[in-house]
């Protein structure tokens, strides 16, 4: 399908983007105006953008009424915002709090969560929330003046606050603790937790052979998946041949031998299965050595 969004109404437009560019973490932004009245709205369109200095930016879309959201009218009023993060435990507090309430009416109170002082910005953070960011607001971006128009509000973090329930033994957030959701398309969510979560070793860690490096036989093979590959390539080299000699006498590599005497392909796949398994238990070493396991006796 073919996406063209000058062919595309806004709504269909931003239904297709919604529902592909994701999950998209959530900006619970709490916010104030010169009057004290305080804000509080989530928006999807947010991320990090930077440590030094430490860079939040999310984006207020101008709605179908073309009226400017409140959380947009207060940070060009006071230049202050508090970016409270959202999980699981408050998600369907977050989303009551998206209610387009008469301007003046305060989420917070809605939405049944703790309102607690900030210490350098004005606007007050989430009690309920695992991590909270007094902001001040740099720099306002506006993309447009129609319906669907962003507003970048681009913010540099003051001070947080991050739940000591949800730290590892590191001192740092552990992805098993803080049960993070984050916007799909439509009215769909997702959650961080339990097996959604997997681990990827960071391929600067070491300079990967790539996959162009891959022996053709393993490359081509038809069991064995482009994720696959794309961690069989994040390898400095290829185990030695004393090692791979030493590893074909694992109860596993005898098995397939015998099953597969006389059929070269049925015990390739059968090495290429095993070496599917090793990799999805992040054994890496082992799936190249079964790999590599030579066919001339099978």
């Amino acid at each position: 399908m073919i996406l063209d969004p000058k062919l595309l109404s806004v709504p269909d437009l931003h239904a297709f983007l919604l529902g592909t560019i994701g999950p998209r973490p959530i900006a619970w932004a709490s916010t104030i105006d010169k009057e004290g009245r305080v804000n509080l709205a989530p928006y999807s369109f947010f991320n990090v953008f930077g440590t030094k200095p430490p860079t939040l930016i999310f984006s207020p879309a101008i709605p179908r009424g073309g009226q400017r959201k409140d959380t947009l009218l207060n940070v060009l009023e006071t230049e202050e915002v508090v970016i409270n993060i959202v999980s699981h435990a408050v998600v369907e507090q977050m989303s009551l709090s998206s209610t387009a309430y008469p301007k003046g009416t305060n989420e917070f109170v809605k939405a049944g969560v703790t309102q607690v002082k900030s210490e350098k910005v004005k606007p007050p953070r989430v009690g309920e929330a695992i991590a909270s960011y007094e902001c001040k607001v740099k720099q306002v971006v506006h993309l447009g003046d129609e319906p669907g128009a962003g507003n970048l509000i681009i913010c540099e973090i003051l001070l947080g606050h991050v739940k000591d329930e949800v730290l590892g033994e590191d001192g740092k957030p552990d992805p098993r603790k803080t049960d993070l959701v984050a916007r799909m398309g439509g009215d769909w969510y997702c959650r961080a937790n339990g097996t959604a979560l997997f681990e990827i070793p960071k391929p600067n860690r070491n300079l990967g052979i790539g996959i162009d490096q891959i022996p053709d036989a393993i490359r081509n093979s038809s069991v064995l998946t482009g994720n696959n590959l794309g961690r069989l390539g994040n390898v400095e080299k290829l185990p030695d041949n004393e090692a791979v000699e030493a590893f074909s006498s694992m109860h596993e590599i005898v098995q397939i031998r015998e099953r597969f005497s006389n059929n070269e392909e049925g015990f390739v796949n059968a090495l290429h299965n095993l070496a599917q398994n090793y990799l999805e238990n992040n054994q890496l070493e082992e799936a190249w050595l079964t790999l590599l396991q030579s066919p001339k006796n099978a």
